[in-house]
Order: C-alpha cells, then structure tokens, then sequence
C-alpha cells in the first residue's frame, strides 16, 4: 500500500490523526490498547513516515509559532518564560513540530511579524502569550485570519479563543489567607500591572481574602510592581512607610526585590515582615531565606498548549478550550510557620 499518509493509517485504525502522530513519535500519552493497535496497522500496512511526503500531503508545514509581545528586556531577565518555552519545545519534538519564536517589542515588530505568521504555508498554528490589553490586538487580528490559536494566560476578550491559564484570583487568595491564619495585622501586596488580566486577578485575590476576614482594604498597603525585581524593591520602599508586617508578591522575582529592600532597611524576615511570592521557580530556593509563594505548573502550561494547538490544528476542536491548571501553597522560611485559625 505505497503512498500512506498519517490520515490513511488513522482511518484504518480507527483514531485520530494526532493520535498516530503521538505513536510514531513515541509519546507517552497514548492508551497501550490504542497504541498497540495502531503499530499493527503500521506494521501491517509497511507505512514508514516521513516528514516531506507528510506535510505535502497534508498541506501543512509541521511547524508551530510562539508569540512573546512584550518587553524583550523583560523576557530576558523573568524566570517564569525559559520555563514556559521548555514546556512547548518539549511538547513540539514530541509531536513532531518544529517551533518558530517571535518575541515582540513594537508595533512596528507586531505588523512585521503577523504578515509573516498569516502567510499561508509558513505556520500551521499559533501560541500567544497574552495577559496584557494590548496583547487583545494581535489575538484579535490571528483569529481574524483564521490562524489555530491558543493563548497562555488568561486574554481580556476569552468567549472566542482557547486559552490555558490558573485560577489567579483564588490562588492569590489562598496566599494572602495564609498570612492571615499566621497572624498578620497589616498585609500589603505588590501587585502585577494593572493592564493585565494577571494582576488584576491576584489583587482581586488579595481584596477577597482580606474582607472574608473582615479586614478593611488599605490602598497605603498596596502599591503596583512590573514583574522585575528591581520593580519588586521600588514598591517594597513605597510600602515601608505604611509599616506593613506581610507582603504577598504577585510573582517571585519581585517578591526577591522586596526582601533585599527590606533587609535594606534592617528589618528581619520574617520576624518584622513576612513575604509571600507567586510561580515557584528555582529563584525561591536560592536565597538563605527560602520563598513561601505560590506554585504554579509553567512547564506543563507550555506542554498543554502545544496539545490543545495541535487538536486545533487537526480536529478542528470546536467551541475554544478554556483548560485551567491546579496550584499549590508552597510553605517555607519567608513567612513563618506558625498559624492561627
């Protein structure tokens, strides 16, 4: 039987065609009923896979785009993307995609970069992490020319685009609980920036958390932060004067400025103030004082991405998938150990 494509092995099978992908590539994600029944037709039928012949015949380029728009000085100094872009690249050589980076720093990058993303041919789908308003742009513009989509974070217009993300808002609030049952009075936060569905979320995380405890909502105990750490010190020095005896961090880098303005200015962690951060990426262990912070799986989101992209891309999934992973509250030195109920 000459000629077999990936399409022809699937129907003889009786699977999908991403399924026999995941088998020829030796993914682990396949049932050993599924994946025994297609090698027997592989077997059977003498099919040997190749790239070329497969993406001629399918039309397809076999290659993934991901799309970074966002500060380049950023993406090179914040932890949580080379974790992010392991998941993908991972997911991609498992499945047999190649990934093209885009990383995004102006408009005149955006326009550059979607007339050759959209071109037909070059790309079969598209990542895009998003969280900021004016990330909603690009989405828009991907799903207008009918480019497979799927978003890491949470976009602000989410009813017409799959997206992978974690519940923020609630993750955020168990943190600052957290440090209520510890006994703190006077809990700040340094939060995201405001224009992204991420920092709102985690400071709406802190405001429940405070008022299910009947506290009252202090704007001297918060101040905004960028995700660096320099912008993690600066707001740290903002808050001193509002003598705060907690901080939760709306991610780890910054909660890393705040402890080193804090000892700066010769308080004890977390004797005088307790810290408590958001990712959990290697960053919080390798300080003396280890990061109490919130755990979230960054490389899983990039692996689940590719394979809801891929599902798009060969199934045509409809409605969008909106996928939303577990967190963990990882308790270490920054913030105490001792709770109160």
């Amino acid at each position: 039987m000459p000629n077999l494509t990936l399409e022809d092995i699937a129907k003889l099978a009786g699977v999908s065609r991403s399924t026999v992908s995941r088998v020829v590539n030796g993914h682990p994600s396949v049932r050993n009923n599924i994946r025994k029944r297609v090698l027997n037709v592989i077997e059977s039928t003498g099919y040997s896979p190749n790239a070329a012949a497969r993406a001629l015949a399918s039309q397809r380029s076999q290659t993934i785009g991901l799309i970074l728009p966002l500060s380049i000085s950023i993406f090179f100094t914040d932890p949580y993307y080379p974790h992010l872009i392991k998941g993908i690249a991972q997911a991609c050589n498992q499945n047999d995609y190649t990934l093209a980076f885009f990383l995004v720093n102006s408009k005149d990058d955006e326009e550059k970069i979607f007339s050759r993303v959209s071109r037909k041919g070059l790309l079969d789908g598209v990542i895009v992490q998003s969280g900021q308003q004016g990330d909603q742009e690009i989405i828009g513009r991907m799903i207008d020319a009918n480019m497979p989509l799927v978003v890491v974070g949470r976009p602000f217009r989410s009813d017409n685009v799959s997206y992978i993300d974690i519940d923020n808002i609630n993750a955020a609030r168990n943190a600052v609980s957290h440090l209520v049952r510890a006994g703190r009075q006077r809990i700040a936060t340094i939060t995201g920036p405001v224009n992204s569905t991420v920092g709102i979320d985690r400071k709406e995380g802190y405001r429940r958390a405070l008022i299910e405890r009947g506290r009252e909502i202090n704007e001297a105990l918060i101040r905004e932060g960028d995700f660096t750490e320099a912008g993690g010190y600066y707001a740290m020095q903002q808050l001193l004067p509002a003598k705060p005896d907690a901080v939760f961090a709306a991610s780890d880098i910054m909660a890393i400025g705040a402890m080193r303005a804090a000892r700066d200015a010769g308080l004890h962690i977390p004797e005088d103030v307790a810290f408590v951060g958001f990712d959990d990426l290697p960053i919080a262990t390798l300080s003396d004082i280890q990061l109490t912070t919130i755990r979230q799986p960054v490389v899983s989101f990039g692996a689940r991405a590719v394979d809801i992209l891929i599902d798009l891309i060969e199934n045509c999934i409809t409605p969008p998938r909106h996928i939303i992973l577990e967190t963990e509250l990882v308790i270490r030195d920054s913030c105490g150990t001792k709770q109160k109920k």
